[in-house]
């Protein structure tokens, strides 16, 4: 078995691009541009870094913005950011073919984003979110295909 890249702290990183849809590459290849490691920014640049990638239809790239705020901001906001970051997940299932767990994908986000207070922080626009996932998840349930257009939810308000 290979060895996988570690950092300075020994934390294994993989290092093997990935093309657009986060599925690793063979070593060597021309892979879309890899979300830093250690990605710090502030609450609406993570939004803004997301919904940026989502727009360009990379999730996957988008789920990783929003895992990193997760796991940089503050506790309180845990089921906001991991709930976000489920249902960019849940776009990359989709996009990949995989509709069951699409539908578990975002149904887990639909559930981390109903815990979050009213209104949500960051302009985030939880409610809209929930339906939308809802929605995505019902037609994941009955076809193959969803438009890629549709697979662009605004994360926040206005």
């Amino acid at each position: 078995m290979a060895e996988r890249t570690r950092d300075d702290d020994g934390r294994p990183r993989n290092s093997r691009p990935r093309d657009a849809l986060g599925r690793p590459l063979p070593p060597g290849s021309e892979g879309v541009p890899r979300i830093p490691d250690e990605l710090r920014l502030t609450a609406p640049g993570y939004l803004a870094y997301a919904q940026d990638l989502l727009d360009k239809g990379l999730a996957f790239n988008a789920h990783e913005v929003l895992e990193a705020a997760w796991k940089e901001r503050p506790q309180d906001e845990r089921s906001l950011w991991q709930g976000l970051a489920q249902l960019a997940v849940g776009v990359t299932h989709i996009q990949r073919g995989n509709m069951p767990g699409a539908a578990a994908l975002l149904h887990r986000g639909c559930a981390g984003l109903a815990e979050v207070a009213r209104p949500a922080p960051h302009s985030v626009d939880a409610d809209g979110l929930i339906a939308w996932a809802t929605d995505m998840a019902g037609e994941a349930a009955v076809t193959t295909e969803i438009a890629p257009e549709r697979l662009r939810p605004r994360l926040t308000r206005g």
